[in-house]
């Protein structure tokens, strides 16, 4: 990992912890001033982009002065951690690292990654106990490819396994590798809009008795959702139109299909893939685009990277399913709920929290028919799906009692045409209405 390194051996500098992030917001401090710290000890708890990391010591010490409280603002590179007198590690001397091979510098985008331990050739920590010193994206891909990432030979800087090492032990080249147990089946997919899916706990402040208010520190994820909707709301210029779905004929297939999967499978993965089918169209593709009000441009993108909103008990995140065009029904299905769970359990790299072309949000998951949700900015569209319920249908002057799927889009007028909004609007429910052309993937 990247970053400045003080002359001075008792200073230790806040780390580059992300890609191009220039400041962290310190959550908590996991030492005490006048503690022994041992190498690799995790010394404190930070956030960025919504993602936490832990920071090691990179060596033993005494903590002698911790700079900055909870909810401050840390820049990369300033004075993080100081230490006792003392100019050397008090643990051993390692042998020197070799130096990164030519062809992988893009190992360094791993780092990048701020969910877990920040490890690497910053702070010196190497793997121990017989567990693999690897970022959260190399050990998703070594699980995902039923790779034991502890048994794969690391040849980055401290023995830390690199996503090359991974890709060589997925093609049989790797020194020593084994393949894991398969996982489990998933058989939860994503909640249904049928019924509420139960609220995540959230962190409550009661009022003393005989206090009639109580102050509440606006940091952490709610003071980054607030930055974020701040700064949508002035640039992006919001209008929103709304329809319903007849998702009756969807509702039957998709019952059909957990029968045969043996897997839980809800309307959302369906409507995802009717989101991707339309963007992947020439003529909507100004939905699936990024604005650059820096360089006063549109970017419009061939693949669909959906967000999916998520409310933790944090508040709420959007986790990525990339390349979301390029799955089926399931595949979505299996994503939504992964990517989900990451994003409740603060374990997703911050990878999987940026790159998003649009977003849709599951409002009916709780409770509610329409919204006017808030773009995902710089996008230039966020689509609302409300509850599911029972209504009249009609039909070529015939009626019936059918599920009824409210569907809320947003857009950015500055991009999107209200007509072409619209007209996507009504593209996206005929494919719910239709729900087999959905099966396969939007982009093969």
């Amino acid at each position: 990992m990247a970053g400045k390194v003080s002359s001075d051996p008792n200073i230790f500098l806040l780390p580059d912890i992300g890609e191009g992030l220039q400041e962290a917001e310190l959550v908590k401090w996991l030492v005490s001033v006048g503690d022994t710290v041992e190498e690799g000890q995790d010394m404190a708890e930070v956030e960025t982009d919504k993602a936490l990391a832990e920071i090691p010591s990179p060596r033993k010490g005494v903590i002698k002065e911790l700079r900055g409280n909870p909810g401050d603002k840390i820049q990369v590179g300033e004075a993080f951690v100081i230490y006792e007198g003392g100019s050397a590690p008090a643990s051993a001397p390692k042998p020197e690292a070799p130096a990164p091979k030519a062809e992988e510098p893009a190992e360094e985008a791993d780092q990048g990654t701020v969910v877990g331990k920040v490890g690497g050739d910053l702070v010196g920590i190497s793997a121990a106990d017989g567990k693999a010193l690897a970022t959260p994206a190399v050990r998703r891909l070594a699980r995902d490819a039923g790779i034991d990432i502890n048994t794969v030979a690391g040849t980055g800087i401290g023995g830390r396994v690199t996503k090359k090492d991974i890709e060589d032990a997925i093609a049989g080249n790797g020194r020593t590798a084994h393949r894991a147990s398969p996982a489990p089946a998933r058989r939860e997919i994503a909640p249904t809009f049928e019924a509420a899916a139960p609220a995540p706990k959230r962190a409550v402040t009661p009022i003393p008795a005989g206090q009639e208010t109580v102050a509440i520190p606006f940091r952490g994820v709610r003071r980054k959702i607030a930055e974020r909707l701040r700064e949508s709301v002035d640039k992006a210029v919001h209008f929103t139109v709304m329809d319903e779905a007849d998702i009756t004929d969807l509702n039957a297939l998709r019952k059909k299909l957990s029968a045969a999967s043996g897997e839980k499978v809800s309307p959302l993965p369906f409507v995802a893939s009717a989101i991707c089918n339309v963007l992947s169209r020439d003529e909507f593709r100004p939905l699936n685009a990024t604005v650059d009000d820096a360089g006063e441009q549109i970017v419009q993108h061939r693949a669909v990277h959906l967000g999916i909103a998520a409310d933790t008990e944090n508040g709420l995140m959007v986790p990525v399913i990339r390349d979301c065009d390029a799955l089926g029904v399931l595949e979505i299905g299996r994503e939504v709920i992964r990517v989900a769970n990451a994003a409740r359990s603060r374990t997703i790299a911050r990878e999987e929290l940026m790159g998003s072309t649009f977003t849709l949000s599951n409002v009916g998951s709780h409770a509610g028919r329409f919204a006017t949700p808030i773009i995902n900015y710089p996008e230039v569209g966020i689509l609302a799906a409300g509850r599911g319920r029972e209504g009249m249908v009609v039909k070529n002057g015939m009626f019936r009692v059918g599920m009824l799927l409210p569907l809320s889009l947003a857009c950015d007028h500055r991009v999107v045409d209200g007509a072409t909004a619209a007209l996507a609007l009504a593209e996206i429910i005929k494919l719910l209405e239709n729900p087999e052309a959905l099966l396969a993937p939007a982009r093969s």
